[in-house]
């Protein structure tokens, strides 16, 4: 029996091309038996799950655009170079009314990954894990150096994508047969090692938790055996990727209003070119 997962990368400002496919299989009433994301996807794909995919494309085109939400502006107001406080604040809590309590009452088949600086790994949330807040999903956005720790019931939280950049091998362990994979990264993007400035300020920063700096080290490592993985399952038709068909100047940290609806929109359009196969690989679980 057949049973297919959908799985996001994470990827920041760059999330905003994840929003525009998650649109399009919104409008087309396409479903997945289980699903999984990281950092930013983990904030999507909620957003999917309740029916808001407007929260979404707010989220990535206007709100992630702030300037103030990086770099000196954030440095000023909560001494990190990414204000995730004002994101989830000030615009999903704030603006939008954003809870996850929709997502605590229905309990669909769907994880989010934050790396637990305690355990040293990456560590898998359902539904009932989540918090109305938002706080959780915060965490699993807190990049490393970049932003404060996120302690949410008892935990320590960083970005997943420490380890789990695109969490196929969770979706295969919760037994999809088949999965839908959405990246934010162009077909020849090049996963760099860690530089060693960086890796210095881990250390530094998080002296007592030495497992992240270990696991930042292999970061890229990780990353091509996730790709390699995905590509093999692509060959045998267990598998779709999605990715950014177009250069959009967008990247991890900025993109102004323009260029991140560019990104979404290329999304839902790289989506529709792809109607036909998405129809023939979802089969029963297209309306």
């Amino acid at each position: 029996m057949e049973r297919i997962g959908l799985v996001l990368e994470g990827g920041g400002v760059r999330g905003a091309y994840t929003s525009g496919c998650l649109a399009w299989l919104y409008d087309n009433n396409i479903h997945f038996d289980y699903s999984v994301g990281i950092s930013s996807g983990a904030v999507y794909l909620s957003c999917f799950l309740m029916g808001r995919p407007d929260i979404a494309k707010n989220m990535s085109t206007i709100y992630a655009c702030d300037p103030n939400m990086t770099g000196f502006g954030a440095l000023r107001h909560c001494g990190y170079y990414v204000d995730y406080e004002m994101i989830f604040e000030k615009y999903l809590r704030g603006q939008e009314n954003m809870s996850c309590q929709p997502l605590i009452d229905e309990n669909p088949d769907m994880e989010v990954g934050a790396y637990d600086l305690e355990e040293g790994k990456t560590v898998w949330f359902s539904p009932k894990d989540m918090d109305p807040d938002l706080v959780l999903l915060r965490g699993t956005c807190a990049l490393p150096v970049a932003s404060a720790i996120v302690e949410y019931r008892g935990r320590k939280l960083l970005d997943g994508g420490i380890t789990k950049m695109i969490p196929i091998e969770r979706a295969v362990e919760k037994g999809c047969t088949k999965v839908m994979v959405i990246t934010t990264k162009p077909a020849d993007f090049v996963r760099k090692p860690a530089s060693k400035f960086i890796r210095f300020l881990m250390k530094r920063i998080y002296k007592n938790y030495p497992q992240v700096e270990k696991d930042y080290q292999v970061r890229h490592i990780n990353y091509y055996k996730q790709i390699n993985m995905i590509k093999e399952m692509v060959i045998h038709e267990k598998a779709m990727l999605m990715y950014p068909t177009e250069t959009v100047n967008v990247n991890r940290f900025k993109g102004d209003h323009e260029q991140c609806l560019k990104l979404y929109e290329l999304g839902y359009a790289d989506m529709e070119k792809r109607r036909d196969e998405i129809f023939a690989f979802m089969k029963g679980n297209a309306e």
